[in-house]
């Protein structure tokens, strides 16, 4: 589904990512960990093509993105912030976007069920963090593609509303799907995720099963297992 091949990018002098191989195969929810710094949203927005890396090669569905725009299309978004325009209703963005993608689309059960017909008629502007969050959640699960990129979904959501995002993700896994996750709440990624891949310092430091992680830091305990690896790449 997505292969990285030795994939590097700098930012002036500071080195991003730094050598980064990978391979997702289809279907199963992935998430991508690691510290602030450690390259998981460039090695996102790489894959996205919104990043150009320095070196290196990126395929997605078996192609070769360098110069190609149309993998786009197979690709689900959600980033971390959504800059909404703020004069736009609700009801609008949604119009726009399923204009632009020209696919069809289920965004009338997803507004059902995060309760946002009230708000169908409010400009973008006018929300709150979490209703912002679930128009984006909308705008990402509408449509129908074979790759799902989540860079921390969970941010600002109410209890019921996170519940409906786990049962999103794993109906989206029954039908095939692969799933791309970011996300700071270790609970979360422990309680959806079938594989992590955690980055440090612009490498892959581990790629595996939590139990696999788990086994490897002689930890029983998930947030344990993280820290004891940040703890002994800073000792």
């Amino acid at each position: 589904m997505v292969t990285i091949e030795n994939l590097h990018k700098k930012f002036g002098k500071n080195i991003v990512l730094n050598g980064v191989d990978l391979s997702i195969k289809e279907g199963g929810i992935f998430a991508v960990l690691g510290p602030n710094g450690s390259g998981k949203t460039t090695l996102i927005k790489s894959v996205l093509g919104m990043v150009i890396p320095d070196k290196g090669t990126i395929s997605v569905l078996q192609k070769n993105i360098k110069n190609s725009s149309a993998y786009r299309h197979k690709i689900d978004y959600l980033p971390q912030i959504a800059n909404f325009p703020g004069n736009l209703k609700v009801k609008e963005l949604i119009t726009m976007i399923k204009d632009l993608r020209g696919k069809t689309t289920n965004d009338d059960a997803l507004i059902s069920l995060f309760k946002l017909d009230k708000f169908l008629d409010k400009k973008l502007g006018n929300l709150s963090g979490g209703t912002k969050q679930k128009v984006n959640l909308v705008l990402t699960f509408m449509f129908d593609s074979p790759l799902i990129i989540l860079d921390e979904p969970t941010s600002g959501l109410d209890p019921i509303s996170l519940i409906h995002l786990k049962d999103l993700i794993q109906a989206e896994k029954a039908k095939g799907k692969t799933i791309l996750i970011t996300s700071h709440i270790m609970s979360f990624v422990e309680e959806i995720s079938d594989e992590i891949v955690f980055l440090l310092e612009g490498k892959i430091y581990f790629k595996g099963t939590i139990e696999q992680l788990k086994t490897m830091t002689n930890q029983s305990d998930f947030e344990r297992a993280i820290a004891t690896i940040l703890t002994d790449n800073h000792a």
